[in-house]
């Protein structure tokens, strides 16, 4: 289903609520140093979304990454919950040029996991990080990479961290945060390389400058699907399961 609009304004339909679980403090916990190495120390994060203009800070990567991590570790605990054992999440810090070229790995099905705010409805993918065949462009260069994703899972985390970390950037400080704030997720559904397939092919494209929901303009071109057309989370773990 396609946003409304009404010019540069689009606009999502029915919304999801959020169900929230609670975050495992071991999570948070990896979460966190990973994020802070990544925008602190010596990892590599890229400063601008691809298409985008505006360059990320430090601490806007320290946000978007923690987030990320966080995602990545609640869905491994999901599937293990759910008896489905695959590769630990990776925590390794890495430079530029090298990274992560798959979230999730189980019998060489390849999982991409997307973190989106609590109250989001909607998951976007950056138009010029594919092809038309839906391969994920950055790992073409990666000869050790993935370029292409069987699943696409959406994770909403509550709090959204883009409204976090205002203040000091110690890393006594941004852990004192995270300790005095309740984390928790929630996994409004899956879907998978037909889907962002059928997307591109019918032009189910956010423009760079529109405006989401009147109000939160767009710095690049995204492909989108909203939650409420996304497919349960069972029906991919009974698709996976059916792997072993």
């Amino acid at each position: 289903m396609k946003l409304d609009r009404d010019g540069d304004k689009y606009f999502t339909h029915k919304k999801v609520s959020f169900r929230p679980s609670a975050i495992n403090s071991h999570i948070i916990d990896l979460s966190f140093e990973f994020a802070y190495e990544m925008a602190f120390g010596s990892g590599y994060h890229r400063k601008h979304r691809t298409g985008g203009q505006e360059l990320r800070t430090p601490i806007e990567i320290f946000r978007n990454t923690f987030q990320g991590k966080l995602a990545e570790g609640v869905f491994y605990s999901y599937l293990n919950q759910n008896h489905i054992h695959c590769d630990k999440v990776d925590y390794g810090i890495h430079g530029k040029g090298v990274w992560d070229d798959t979230d999730i790995v189980y019998k060489e099905k390849k999982i991409s996991i997307k973190s989106i705010a609590f109250f989001s409805n909607l998951l976007l993918l950056e138009s010029e990080d594919w092809d038309a065949e839906g391969r994920y462009l950055p790992n073409l260069l990666n000869t050790e990479g993935a370029d292409f994703y069987d699943y696409f899972v959406v994770i909403r985390i509550e709090p959204n961290t883009n409204s976090l970390f205002r203040g000091s950037i110690f890393k006594q400080d941004l852990r004192d945060e995270i300790d005095n704030t309740t984390w928790h997720f929630d996994i409004p559904g899956w879907c998978s390389a037909l889907t962002l397939q059928f997307l591109i092919k019918n032009d189910y494209l956010l423009p760079k400058n529109a405006l989401l929901n009147g109000k939160t303009r767009m710095d690049a071109d995204n492909y989108y699907i909203q939650c409420v057309d996304l497919k349960g989370i069972t029906e991919l773990i009974s698709i996976l399961k059916a792997l072993e």
